[in-house]
């Protein structure tokens, strides 16, 4: 029998389109535009008399962060290894000019770089795809030797380095504990030694309650700092209602306002300058009170079908490289979101975190959906023949 035409064969070679990751992804798009539009429209009107002010700029910015999605997702993903060193040392820049001139301040914090007018880059976001990118690159070269002590030390200083920057010099813990989780998560699903990584957990745990418990027993009169003021406030909202304690309370009057049903979209009280910034980290309380817990739970059901989606193109890619590039977009993304909802409920003490695709920020979402290109390259290496 006479061997068949290979041109025949690679007509027959399609690549792989993942309907469901599309579809999970555009609705918590337009579904954050939606909730921006109703959280901030109150506050965007009394402060520059245009109620859809934070809709058009977080608008523009998905818009742009779309087109780079889509022109990401059409370079092939191994063409971006080549940056994995450069991104480390782009991030590491970007951070130190945050002390420069072009720093801009915010409510508080310096954390973003003025780049033109109306659009602030936070270099945060820069350095979370940059140690992904390095990680990937790493693991997929030292394959077998990742378990080295050598091999470790190389590979986490970049990661380690980047986290403590970004700490020391914007104070922005929260950006700093997704680039430590994103890495050691990496790592983790490069190396999976259950022992050690149980080990470091009990440890992390223990840590942690004792903290808690130093906290809890103290009178507060040694100090410590607004974040050790913080844990105060996670253990008791009440004991500092006009201060600390304000958002977390506002908050958590907004979820309980709302009940199952919700009381209906554009119909949150908390919005109307009683929960600050809502529009922002809070995002999701304003969720829960107007669409309550039914709309909640829709949220983190798409959320659960993006990831989900992820990591099967992940366990799919056509190598180690891809595979752990999808991982650590699947990192971000994942504890981004659970923090983000474990913040607003008080499960953990408030940190400043996004709720990724629907919280306000224009760097949020452009280098969230650059991270989604890289996904949905990686997708289309994925070939299925026959």
């Amino acid at each position: 029998m006479a061997p068949e035409n290979p041109q025949r064969v690679r007509e027959r070679v399609q690549h792989h389109t993942d309907v469901s990751l599309w579809f999970a992804l555009l609705f918590l798009l337009g579904f954050g535009l939606v909730m921006i539009y109703s959280a901030s429209s109150y506050t965007a009107f009394a402060d520059y008399g245009d109620q859809m002010y934070y809709l058009k700029r977080q608008a523009i910015s998905a818009g742009v962060g779309l087109i780079a999605m889509l022109i990401v997702a059409h370079i092939p993903y191994r063409f971006f290894a080549k940056f994995y060193v450069i991104g480390i040392f782009v991030s590491a820049v970007l951070i130190i000019l945050v002390l420069s001139p072009l720093g801009v301040s915010s409510h508080g914090a310096r954390r973003w770089i003025k780049i033109a007018n109306g659009f602030n880059l936070q270099p945060a976001e820069v350095a979370k795809v940059a140690v992904i990118l390095f990680m990937a690159v790493m693991i997929a070269r030292l394959g077998s030797k990742v378990k080295q002590w050598q091999a470790i030390i190389v590979l986490f200083a970049p990661p380690v380095v980047l986290a403590g920057m970004i700490y020391a010099i914007t104070d922005n813990l929260s950006s700093a504990i997704i680039v430590g989780a994103i890495a050691c998560l990496m790592f983790f699903v490069a190396r999976p030694d259950y022992k050690i990584f149980i080990l470091i957990t009990l440890l992390v745990v223990v840590l942690a309650a004792g903290l808690v418990t130093y906290v809890k027993n103290s009178d507060g009169s040694s100090g410590g700092g607004f974040r050790m003021a913080r844990i105060r406030v996670w253990l008791d909202p009440e004991s500092d209602p006009d201060d600390k304690g304000f958002q977390t309370l506002q908050a958590l009057y907004a979820i309980g306002s709302g009940g199952v049903k919700g009381k209906g979209l554009g119909q949150s009280m908390q919005k109307l300058s009683f929960l600050p910034e809502s529009q922002n980290d809070m995002i999701f309380s304003i969720i829960c009170e107007e669409l309550g817990l039914l709309g909640a739970a829709s949220i983190m059901l798409m959320f659960t079908i993006l990831i989900w989606r992820m990591i099967i193109i992940g366990n799919n890619a056509p190598d180690l490289f891809g595979g752990m590039l999808v991982t650590g977009v699947v990192t971000h993304i994942a504890v981004q979101a659970v923090l983000n909802i474990a913040v607003v409920t008080n499960t953990v003490p408030n940190t400043g975190i996004s709720l990724p695709f629907i919280s306000y920020g224009g760097s949020s979402v452009i280098f969230l959906l650059i991270e989604m290109g890289m996904v949905l390259s990686v997708a289309r290496g994925i070939e299925y023949r026959g």
